[in-house]
């Protein structure tokens, strides 16, 4: 074999080597950058998980520094630890004088609320919850309105007004956003913050109330917030 033949050999030799490489690499490169995919394992969690009962502090705290307030519990149920069904209960109640007009105005009633909350942390057993829910409320409730009196000044004499159990009722949305912390063992403290906004109302023959119970003042929407100890029972 002569020369030329012998470098004509090995450049084909190499030139084979250099293909064979050139398609080996990109093969092994689409290899490494295979990623594994992460096999999310099942929830094996049961669906109930439990119930909580809770009552809110913050309410008895207004009544006892203001005019108005509301005692309020909870049974709230526990599914997977990341959906919870609510039912709120309370009894709301207000006697306000207006320092300016001397109106006086008196009620109390029950409402009730249902909704769900929802765990926004990614690990959803933490011994912390960050919550975001909505309510629909509804109050039926009666309210008294009272005058001391005016003097006419024609005739010099005083002039009452009073109204009597006028009857009323309110339907609303909450948004509540809320932490839940545990404690110890099964005691929890959760605070919520809640936005209102009236659906619709129905509020009697002589218009606006001032206060309606598990609403607070009135207005279209307003805020209010809850402060509950809470027992969870698993």
């Amino acid at each position: 074999m002569t020369r030329r033949q012998n470098i004509s050999a090995s450049i084909s030799a190499l030139s084979i080597s250099l293909l064979l490489l050139l398609v080996a690499l990109p093969m092994q490169a689409q290899m490494g950058r295979k990623v594994k995919k992460v096999v999310e394992q099942p929830d094996t969690l049961p669906l109930f998980r439990g119930v909580a009962v809770s009552a809110d502090l913050f309410g008895p705290a207004m009544h006892l520094f203001g005019d108005y307030g509301q005692v309020e519990g909870a049974v709230r149920v526990n599914l997977r630890d990341r959906y919870f069904p609510i039912v709120e209960v309370g009894y709301g109640s207000c006697d306000y004088v207006d320092g300016a007009t001397e109106v006086k105005y008196k009620t109390s009633a029950p409402y009730g609320r249902i909704g769900m909350d929802y765990n926004l942390l990614r690990n959803k057993h933490d011994l912390y919850r960050l919550y975001l829910g909505a309510r629909y409320a509804y109050t039926n409730y009666k309210y008294d309105l009272g005058h001391p009196g005016v003097t006419d000044p024609v005739w010099n004499e005083l002039a009452h007004f009073e109204a009597h159990d006028m009857n009323c009722h309110y339907h609303w949305l909450e948004l509540a956003a809320g932490v839940d912390a545990t404690i110890w063992g099964p005691f929890h403290l959760g605070w919520s913050v809640r936005y209102r906004n009236r659906l619709s109302k129905n509020e009697g023959p002589l218009g606006k109330s001032w206060y309606v119970p598990g609403f607070g003042k009135t207005a279209k929407s307003n805020f209010g917030m809850t402060f509950n100890v809470i027992l969870e029972i698993n």
